[in-house]
């Protein structure tokens, strides 16, 4: 780490299984200093690691993107012995996030003991569900076992309910949000706070993504198992891994990609299924915040690509969604009509400035 006469900076990290993205802020004002991303592997972590750290400058603390903070972590949390005990606890809630998440933190309470490190959680924003929101219909040996619904991708919606009520755009009203990236799903928000969520006991619940299957009947991982012989591991892989626009498209879960070839039969309907899914959804979250005065697209797709955001509002017409074609092709901020009974909003997300955030909050009480 370089001298501790700089400025000190914030290192926020967002640490996957083959990659590593991370961004500095001005520990003071929060302003960007530098973002990126690493390609990781086994030989070259530490040294990654300790890379970024020098493309920080002077980093005073460092901020991870922690998926999962089950029923106790509803906060951000300075990281001790007995905490990362706790969250290693998590790692089956979301395997293909949680054990890399903390491998970062791990690595570097091994390189620099000394520095102050904080998790910020992705289930955070969703503790302000009310229980029936959250409960499953099952035994309660089971629900008593922590199985119920968490909800994911929370940051991206703290930061849009930050944007929200800094411009005091519909702060107060009904919205749904879409995150809509390689994962996905919907969020219904009234007054700023979560009230529901597409996703569940794990990130492959509710919408159609890159290469997760969205909701499906239980009774059909059963059958999997049962009838075709797949074991769990393979039942695992199909869902995560093998679904989604890349398992319907035949070739891509890039929605780039898909987007060049959406006359391709298999790809279209795959673009038609990802669209449904979340009509279903905005339906579904619409009734739980018993109507809709602002529908949110936000991530990388929901961002960037007018075509699903056209393709979405049109099946909208009976909440009278109006959406302006003009705005709508140019990603403007606003991409309704003036006359349209719902706004529709673009909102560029920024989970790691939300990171950058609470940990001042966390390290200055």
């Amino acid at each position: 780490m370089s001298k501790q006469t700089d400025s000190p900076h914030y290192l926020v990290l967002n640490s996957g299984s083959s990659t590593l993205k991370y961004a500095v802020y001005d520990a003071t004002s929060l302003a960007v200093v530098e973002r990126g991303i690493f390609e990781l592997s086994e030989d070259n972590y530490t040294e990654t690691l300790e890379e970024v750290l020098h493309h920080g400058g002077y980093v005073s603390a460092v901020g991870h993107r922690v998926v999962h903070g089950g029923t106790a972590f509803t906060q951000p949390l300075l990281i001790d012995d007995s905490a990362l005990a706790s969250l290693d606890k998590l790692c089956d809630l979301a395997p293909l996030h949680q054990p890399h998440n903390l491998h970062a933190v791990k690595v570097l309470r091994g390189l620099h003991p000394e520095l102050p490190q904080v998790a910020c959680f992705d289930t955070a924003f969703h503790a302000t569900q009310a229980e029936v929101s959250t409960a499953y219909a099952l035994p309660d040996s089971l629900r008593s076992q922590g199985l119920r619904r968490y909800g994911f991708h929370g940051l991206s919606y703290d930061y849009i309910s930050h944007q929200l009520a800094a411009s005091d755009a519909e702060a107060g009203g009904r919205c749904v949000v879409l995150h809509l990236g390689s994962g996905a799903s919907g969020c219904a928000m009234s007054k700023g706070k979560s009230v529901s969520s597409t996703m569940g006991f794990t990130a492959l619940d509710g919408l159609m993504m890159a290469t997760r299957c969205g909701t499906l009947d239980p009774g059909l991982v059963l059958h999997c198992i049962t009838e075709l012989g797949m074991s769990a591991s393979e039942v695992t892989s199909a869902l995560y891994k093998s679904s989604g626009l890349l398992g319907v498209s035949g070739c891509s879960g890039d929605m780039r990609i898909l987007a060049q070839h959406a006359d391709k039969p298999a790809v279209a309907d795959a673009l038609a299924l990802y669209c449904r899914y979340i009509v279903r959804a905005i339906g579904s979250l619409t009734a739980e915040l018993q109507g809709l005065d602002t529908l949110i697209f936000t991530a990388g797709v929901g961002e960037n690509a007018p075509d699903i955001r056209s393709r979405v509002c049109e099946q909208l017409s009976w909440l009278g969604v109006e959406l302006d074609k003009a705005a709508n092709q140019d990603n403007r901020l606003v991409v309704s009509t003036s006359s349209s009974a719902v706004t529709v909003r673009v909102i560029p997300t920024n989970e790691e400035w939300m990171i950058a955030h609470y940990m001042r909050q966390a390290l200055n009480p």
